[in-house]
């Protein structure tokens, strides 16, 4: 399940792309705008920064831009960043593989091979879209208002 840190953290990711060539962002528009904590923004901002994600400058006119093009950085990416691997369990982990200590047979495994087959999924659908995709292709239905 994606954490609530991913979740943000990809939040801002799309308004900052939605916002790209305006200057900087700061960080309490972003929070206000996406309903995002701000000391918990805080703490994402600064871990994609050091990523290098974003890049960020202090004083007027300051806050945060992407680093890159949003269509050279990938969703996958970024929930590997703040959420770690995309694996269910760790023994179908590509980045961080650890043996499950229950496990008798690895190479027989009803459940790991499920598993690296559900991590796969993820990857090749995280890995394929790019923060560019997220904000602009799937745009959010405009909210409808008659008077009579």
């Amino acid at each position: 399940m994606l954490s609530s840190k991913a979740k943000y953290g990809l939040k801002a990711m799309v308004h900052l792309a939605r916002k790209a060539g305006d200057g900087s962002v700061l960080i309490a528009d972003i929070a206000e705008a996406e309903r995002i904590p701000k000391k918990f923004l805080d703490a994402i901002l600064l871990e994609m920064k050091k990523a290098g994600l974003l890049s960020s400058k202090k004083g007027k006119g300051g806050g945060y831009v992407l680093a890159r093009p949003a269509e050279k950085i990938l969703v996958g990416d970024i929930v590997r960043l703040l959420d770690g691997p995309l694996a269910p369990v760790p023994c179908v982990s590509r980045t961080a593989y650890r043996r499950c200590e229950d496990c008798i047979d690895e190479t027989n495994c009803a459940i790991r091979a499920v598993m690296g087959e559900v991590r796969d999924a993820i990857a090749a659908i995280l890995d394929k879209t790019s923060l560019a995709d997220m904000a602009f292709a799937m745009k959010p239905e405009p909210i409808l208002m008659y008077d009579i």
